[in-house]
């Protein structure tokens, strides 16, 4: 008997998501994206296999060249169109008990004051089951639609990251002490002032005096995903991140990804255990291996070569014409995502990888195909690689999910991969014991900070982020 993996499922508010082409199979209706309805039975089908959480994507550009064609994009339903998906959470927050509700937001697109509100407010609606999953962008044209001349540089992404959670921490955590809200009727005192902060943070980007309109929510600061697997993404991973979404070629791949991670949250000052590894995963059941072959054939069948490339983002010109597939991906300029060009790197040692390689390596990343008990002895190898979850890519909505708790789950509940029932409380809790970040994470040392009964050494030194 093994420990229960975790499972998310990864989906985004667009027609085409990570596996292209297939909203045009006719049992798909992904394409059904604008209706909620659609949404609040992925819920409800993602609850009844006790999935921890709806992990959503999310993007606020195009991919491609900024001043590219995007006729492909468009044709494909790639990302474009697309609809946010923090306003989707809050219906969802009142359509679900336990799942948590995870999204993706960029630290281009909202300030971190008024995000740190909207954050508070889905963690109040949704009783402590919110998520989010920080990212920089990777996209020139997501820059321009916020009024930057350009996508900054790799590394300084991650830096002008590092301050925008550092006012959500002096927010989520420092600006309201426990005990604040009161309720007083007789005393005609809904909260007390003297518990209650301005921040006043000054820092390279930002100024945000504060306080925190809202009162502190069930977790405080959501649970926090982070995506990044290069050196500089897994240093701020190692620092911020509670649960990482990793998509390497092999188990081998996810052993060294995850060792160097943790061994780098650990001389952040953390716990090894303190952050849980997602894979991404795509499934293929059958009760035969014939019954496997011919799914595989149909979803060969429906992908698209040509939304798979444009995902890519790499190698594309400004006509909208292609680079030869035979195109070493030194020669390409990538200011994008470099984890996935890495990690290919990584299955490929003896020669660099070309344009084609990355682009069949999005055809075939993370497919997990076999009967169920196959499947299973496949994720034990994953979790012996030191993997901790899945978030389960779809085919199609909502059939994938549902075929996932008929033919899967009851496999994997079998031999102990997979839980039996939620357990109460928050997202947080469920998922590592407790509601709120832990005494050792960066974001805790914010906690008193603000408030007059402190030292004033203690709170400069806080403030200054020390």
């Amino acid at each position: 008997m093994s420990k229960p993996l975790l499972f998310n499922a990864f989906l985004m508010n667009t027609a085409s998501h990570i596996h292209h082409g297939q909203w045009r199979h006719p049992e798909a209706r992904q394409h059904e994206f604008n209706d909620v309805n659609l949404w609040i039975d992925v819920a409800k089908t993602l609850e009844d296999g006790l999935f921890d959480a709806m992990f959503f994507a999310d993007v606020t550009g195009l991919y491609g060249p900024a001043d590219g064609q995007y006729v492909d994009n468009v044709h494909e339903g790639l990302q474009i169109p697309s609809n946010d998906p923090a306003v989707l959470l809050g219906a969802l927050a009142v359509a679900t008990k336990n799942i948590g509700l995870a999204y993706t937001s960029n630290v281009m697109q909202n300030h971190p004051f008024n995000f740190a509100r909207q954050v508070s407010t889905l963690d109040h609606i949704s009783a402590g089951r919110i998520a989010w999953n920080i990212v920089t962008s990777t996209q020139e044209n997501a820059a321009r639609n916020f009024g930057y001349d350009a996508l900054a540089e790799h590394d300084a992404r991650y830096d002008w990251a590092d301050e925008y959670l550092d006012v959500a921490y002096k927010l989520w955590e420092g600006s309201w002490d426990e005990g604040a809200v009161l309720v007083d009727n007789d005393g005609g005192r809904y909260a007390d002032p003297s518990r209650i902060h301005k921040i006043n943070h000054v820092g390279a980007r930002y100024k945000v005096e504060g306080p925190h309109l809202p009162s502190p929510s069930p977790q405080r600061t959501p649970l926090l995903f982070q995506a990044g697997g290069s050196p500089r993404g897994i240093q701020f991973a190692a620092k911020h991140a509670e649960a990482v979404f990793i998509a390497p070629p092999d188990p081998a791949g996810a052993r060294l990804h995850t060792q160097n991670a943790r061994a780098e949250a650990v001389r952040a000052g953390r716990r090894a255990e303190d952050i849980k590894f997602f894979q991404g995963m795509s499934f293929i059941v059958g009760s035969t291996h014939r019954e496997v072959d011919t799914k595989r054939e149909e979803i060969a069948q429906y992908s698209s070569v040509v939304g798979y490339l444009t995902h890519t983002s790499l190698g594309i010109l400004p006509d909208g014409t292609r680079l030869p597939e035979d195109t070493e991906l030194r020669n390409i300029p990538n200011n994008g995502g470099q984890g996935h060009v890495d990690w290919l790197r990584a299955a490929n040692p003896d020669r660099e990888p070309t344009l084609g390689d990355l682009a069949q390596n999005r055809i075939d990343r993370g497919v997990v195909a076999g009967t169920a008990d196959e499947i299973t002895d496949q994720l034990l190898a994953w979790q012996d690689a030191g993997i901790d979850g899945v978030n389960v890519m779809n085919w199609r909505l909502p059939d994938t999910y549902l075929e996932f708790n008929e033919r899967i789950l009851p496999t994997l509940q079998k031999r102990g991969l997979a839980k039996t029932a939620y357990e109460p409380g928050t997202l947080r809790k469920k998922i590592f014991g407790h509601d709120q970040l832990p005494e050792n994470h960066p974001g805790a040392n914010y906690r008193g900070a603000f408030g007059y009964t402190q030292s004033a050494s203690r709170a400069e030194a806080v403030v200054a982020g020390a």
